[in-house]
């Protein structure tokens, strides 16, 4: 395993939610390069000066089910901010103290949350009446704050809904802000990124894509290359990067994987060799 260290970025730690690829791509709607790894390779001594943030996602799993899971403690040594959402958040809490029990009630859907401070994370986050709603999902709950955390926001089954440890920058949220259902949620991801990491925007898809053309050319030369295509999301960007670093130099074979919807395989073969002359 290794991390892209050419960029500052926001390294997002995946416990197995499935959120996580929303998590990223919310952070690089916003301009900033952000890099998924699983919790079970990342290790202290693969934290870099170019992490500039840590979010710990969500996951299936509870905080106790430790043979499930893995997570190197040392990295909360880094003086790194960090962002827990939902199991994340049970983890950075029991890592520092705190207890996590099993909620009375199994909590999914929209719920709401009410202020109780003041916080640089939740800034622009919550309405006039000072409440917000956002999306739920967990069996789990803080039960016991840890020290030197304080409370910003609870709902009616979550006291420690929001929380934070102002010196060290530690934040923990129960609920998905990464999700469209939660209201402002991009709000409270841009405030983490850009006014507790201090993280200047260094991303976008266009930049992306001159680069990984410029890349391709590079490395292929005058060479011919052949291109598995399906027609499904992933070989059709690879196709068309392809097309547009060597052109006639690329040979596209239709791939017809048998998941195909009806008359598709026509409809692929013709938008591929007619409409993007390929």
């Amino acid at each position: 395993m290794s991390l892209n260290k050419s960029l500052e970025k926001i390294l997002i730690i995946d416990f197995g939610s499935q959120f996580t690829q929303l998590i990223a791509r919310r952070i690089r709607e916003l301009g900033v390069f952000s890099e998924i790894i699983s919790h079970r390779k990342i290790k202290d001594k693969n934290i870099d000066n170019s992490v500039k943030g840590i979010i710990l996602s969500g996951g299936p799993l509870n905080v106790y089910q430790i043979n499930k899971y893995s997570f190197d403690k040392k990295i909360l040594q880094n003086e790194i901010p960090i962002l827990g959402i939902c199991f994340g958040h049970q983890i950075l809490s029991k890592l520092n103290g705190g207890r996590v029990k099993q909620s009375k009630f199994r909590e999914f859907g929209l719920a709401n949350i009410y202020k109780k401070k003041d916080s640089i994370l939740t800034k622009n986050f919550f309405n006039k009446k000072n409440t917000n709603s956002v999306w739920m999902s967990h069996a789990d709950q803080v039960s016991k704050l840890p020290k030197n955390f304080t409370v910003i926001a609870s709902s009616q089954n979550s006291k420690f809904a929001i929380i934070e440890n102002k010196l060290k920058k530690y934040y923990g949220v129960q609920f998905h802000p990464e999700v469209t259902h939660t209201e402002n949620g991009k709000k409270l991801i841009n405030n983490f990124i850009f006014l507790i990491c201090k993280i200047k925007k260094n991303w976008s898809s266009k930049d992306q894509k001159i680069k990984l053309i410029k890349e391709v050319r590079e490395q292929v030369g005058k060479n011919k290359v052949i291109c598995a295509l399906s027609g499904g999301v992933d070989s059709s960007v690879v196709a068309q990067l392809l097309n547009k670093a060597i052109g006639k130099n690329l040979y596209c074979i239709f791939v017809n994987t048998g998941l195909l919807r009806k008359n598709e395989e026509t409809q692929v073969v013709k938008t591929f060799k007619k409409k993007l002359k390929m």
